[in-house]
């Protein structure tokens, strides 16, 4: 077997792995020698292997639902943007793409759109998530950079975490932070969210402040920071502007002011205002609570103003963090994936910029004016506006707010494009053309993680069927339109052209890879992680910006924003009472295109949920396990209650995960409303007015089958993989005259049934036989909640069954006392709860012990906070 080195396609880490094929399987490994992950990687990295496959593929070009080529599937998209564009003009097209593209993917499609095509109408999903850092960063720095390295996390004596539930979103990082706050436990970590989320874990102090408050906060560590004499006057006054103007706005934000707004106790406040002023080496890292909000980009500046005022900045274990949502959001940025910006950082609305990318790309027209960010995007699609667009590797119908109103827009609109390795997702459904894309390991080219560290991905699988890199598309459909300039021979020519860009005539722009602008296809090949900048002639790569100054704003200064809080754009009111925060869960990516082929990273957390705090729950009358319906100005979703005494009073959480492919009304963005923030566009995701009532279902039952079933079912359904079958659950209002046939019309005729029927009490079960083997069971009633799901999807792995387990099948457990291990915790060795447990009732009294007995834990580290949790009752008890 051949062994590759590549990069992860999930978070920001950008942890490196190595891949090695042998015929169909594949096996991924960390990389220890990769700087992001030294060889650590989390559940959903480790289960890489199982995700990869021609299952669900897009294997050929499509136009309206027939099998065409390749040049005439071009030629069709061609003919449709230049009609469209002859008669509409070029604000009429446009792109919607991703931060799962590879950076060469990227730039091809920048230099299309905004030089060639002439419209800037070309935005990306990392909008969704990155946006109001972006902005925040360009407000304060003159430019996108985050100044510091993963490194200054674990050389930090502060650590502090703001709307980041790193350890379940960026997990590889958390568990450095971990294992240098155990080798140094006098580092203190500080978790600043309204969820006691699974990061709480590592936190010396969890601050579970208001929903939206955080600008708050921030205003008001400034001014303590001012009061007890933290700030660095020296460095403030020779590098940053604005000191005095943002002091005079957090004026008056007392600890006591500042606890009393945000919902905090007082001490607490008080005490992580000392922490921060009394720390030099402090790092502030923030995600999506901060970015997703109609004040983002307020809150940014908030987070950057205390570090600017302190000069803790550019300097080991210091600094302001943006962990990136996405692997390759920073590397669209730096070729200018968002609607406002021009490639290598430069600015489109600035006219020299605009001449310099001119004449470098020898273009016909550069945009010059912004276009359409996503919301608005597909708001201008949805008025017909825009009348062409082309979707890259990314499912808009799930993953924008107001996803009903993104439904109707492409509906409505006249030539939907979308380019996808999946034959099946919510918004290919509404593609007039769909076109095979290469999928990750069959790629080739670069991305750039949340350190500004660019590292390749490296081809180890052949490309199936038709599928092409996006890179040759785009470059294929360009010259069919009859521009000139994309003629790449190679995804490494493809980057040298970048590089180059990157440096020229450049005087002040901190993004600057020209050192690699004359790599051969070798050492493009061969080419090693590498921070940016690095400029031609420089003897080795920054790991740390602006510890001296020398900021690219005009005058060479940084500057600090005054903020003036504001209130999200949404308020609750007594018909929607509690406050929808969305995010994602530890084994789930996305949309689930990649992670749903997992068996095991499908387990972890099965169905949609809503969490609630326990009073909430009472007043909405849901209990925990029953399922909810969630409803807001916008729509609904139905979710399985978890009622915890974690989540803040007042507020539900949601993942985003759910697509139509997996679920009946699971999809959480569709109850979300469109308010975004006024700078970045960034919608607001965590602050959806909502009303929670049950679900009450008249029948609820579960189906496990061999093969994938596609049901006629009108109620509740969610579906997911496990190993060697599929399951559903199902709810329902008005059950069939005969359960029998029910399970004859889904499943089919078959060699052998068998049937338990208690009709009084609502219950039926049924499994179907065909020689010896089990294929497929249906369970309904209003006892499943002792029926173990593991154990029986187990039996479909089994050959034939044996007279104790047929006996056994239809009541749902294990015969014989038989070892069940409960529902999954640790997904990278396959620990069940009931594992866990009957180890700490044999004594395991510890994270670790459990740990060195089972292995729980001991990989990624995602699940020790659920191991912790389950030793509480027993520690309680003794």
């Amino acid at each position: 077997m051949s062994e590759t080195r590549t990069t992860c396609p999930y978070c920001g880490v950008g942890c490196g792995v190595t891949a090695r094929r042998d015929g169909d399987l594949v096996e991924v490994r960390g990389d220890a020698e990769h700087p992001a992950n030294y060889g650590r990687l989390c559940s959903k990295g480790s289960a890489l292997g199982e995700t990869v496959g021609l299952e669900d593929r897009l294997l050929a070009p499509d136009i309206d639902g027939e099998t065409v080529d390749w040049p005439r599937a071009i030629a069709h998209v061609a003919d449709g943007f230049k009609q469209t564009i002859a008669e509409n003009g070029p604000g009429s097209v446009a792109f919607y793409v991703s931060g799962q593209l590879l950076t060469e993917d990227y730039y091809v499609v920048n230099k299309l759109a905004k030089g060639f095509i002439g419209t800037a109408n070309i935005d990306t999903n990392s909008r969704l998530c990155m946006a109001s850092s972006v902005a925040g960063h360009k407000r304060a720095f003159g430019a996108d950079v985050v100044p510091g390295a993963y490194e200054d996390l674990e050389l930090a004596d502060l650590v502090v975490f703001v709307g980041s539930n790193a350890a379940w979103c960026h997990p590889v990082l958390y568990q450095r932070i971990a294992a240098a706050k155990e080798k140094r436990p006098e580092m203190r970590v500080v978790l600043i969210d309204p969820r006691r989320t699974e990061t709480a874990a590592l936190a010396d102090l969890h601050l579970a402040l208001r929903p939206g408050s955080d600008a708050v906060l921030f205003n008001g560590l400034l001014a303590h920071l001012a009061a007890a004499g933290a700030a660095d006057r020296e460095f403030a006054a020779r590098h940053v502007d604005g000191v005095e103007a943002a002091l005079t706005a957090a004026t008056g934000y007392t600890p006591a002011r500042v606890a009393e707004i945000c919902g905090l106790p007082p001490g607490a406040v008080a005490l992580f205002f000392d922490w921060f002023a009394r720390r030099e080496k402090s790092v502030t890292l923030y995600s999506q609570g901060i970015n997703q909000s109609s004040s983002g980009v307020d809150k940014v500046n908030a987070i950057l103003n205390c570090h600017l005022l302190t000069g803790r900045i550019g300097r080991p274990g210091m600094g302001p963090f943006s962990l990136t949502g996405q692997p390759n959001a920073m590397g669209g940025r730096e070729v200018g994936g968002l609607a406002n910006q021009l490639a290598a950082h430069m600015e489109l609305e600035n006219p020299r910029d605009r001449d310099l990318v001119r004449r470098f790309w020898n273009a016909p027209r550069v945009a010059d004016r912004p276009g359409l960010k996503a919301v608005e995007l597909f708001d201008a699609i949805h008025a017909g506006q825009v009348k062409a667009v082309w979707i890259m590797a990314t499912n808009p119908l799930v993953s924008l707010p107001d996803s009903d109103r993104v439904r109707e827009a492409l509906a409505a609109c006249p030539l939907v494009v979308v380019s996808d390795c999946v034959s099946s997702n919510d918004t290919l459904k509404y593609a007039h053309v769909a076109l095979p894309a290469t999928a990750w390991g069959e790629k080739d080219g670069t991305v750039t993680n949340s350190e500004r560290r660019i590292s390749r991905q490296r081809r180890f699988l052949p490309a199936p069927g038709q599928a092409r890199d996006d890179w040759r598309i785009l470059a294929d459909f360009a010259q069919t339109m009859g521009f000139a300039g994309f003629d790449f021979a190679s995804a490494a020519a493809v980057f040298r052209e970048h590089a180059a860009l990157s440096g020229f005539e450049n005087r002040s722009r901190a993004f600057d890879i020209s050192a690699l602008a004359d790599l051969s296809d070798e050492a493009y090949d061969a080419l090693a992680p590498v921070q940016w900048p690095f400029a031609k002639g420089a003897a080795a790569p920054t790991t740390r910006l602006f510890g001296e100054g020398a900021f690219p704003r005009p005058n060479g200064r940084a500057r600090l924003v005054p903020v003036t809080p504001r209130s999200p754009r949404s308020a609750t009111t007594p018909e929607r009472p509690l406050v929808l925060n969305t995010g994602r869960v530890r084994d789930h990516w996305h949309t689930m295109t990649r992670t749903g082929r997992s068996a095991r990273l499908s387990q972890h957390v099965f169905e949609p949920y809503a969490e609630m705090h326990p009073d909430d729950a009472r007043r909405s009358g849901v209990s925990d396990g029953d399922l909810a319906r969630l409803t807001s100005a916008n729509g609904e979703m139905i979710a399985r209650a978890r009622i915890s005494a974690e989540q803040r009073r007042g507020c539900v959480f949601a993942p985003m995960h759910w697509s139509d492919e997996f679920a009946g009304s699971g999809r959480v963005n569709a109850l979300v409303a469109a308010n975004v923030d006024p700078i970045s566009g960034q919608p607001e995701f965590k602050q959806t007015p909502v009303a929670v009532a049950p679900y009450a279902a008249t029948w609820q039952g579960f189906l496990l089958t061999r093969h994938r079933v596609r049901l006629d079912h009108d109620g509740y359904w969610a579906l997911g993989r496990g190993e060697s079958h599929w399951r559903q659950e199902l709810a329902g209002f008005a059950p069939p005259s005969s359960w029998e046939a029910r399970a004859r019309a889904w499943l089919g005729e078959g060699e052998e049934w068998i049937a338990f029927r208690d009709p009084a009490a609502g219950r039926h079960r049924f499994a179907l036989m065909t020689g010896g083997r089990l294929d497929a069971c249906l369970f309904v009633g209003d006892d499943l909640a002792t029926v173990s799901r593991a154990w029986l999807g187990g039996l479909f792995a089994a050959g034939r069954l044996s007279a104790k387990d047929r006996l056994a099948l239809l009541a749902g457990r294990p015969p014989d006392g038989r070892a069940d291990s409960g529902p999954l915790v640790c997904a990278c060795f396959g620990v069940g709860q009931r594992q866990i447990d009957a180890a700490i009732a044999a004594g395991a009294g510890s994270v670790e012990a459990v740990g060195a007995k089972l292995k729980a834990g001991t990989n990624c580290g995602s699940c020790k906070s659920e191991i912790a949790k389950r030793l509480r009752p027993a520690a309680s008890a003794a």
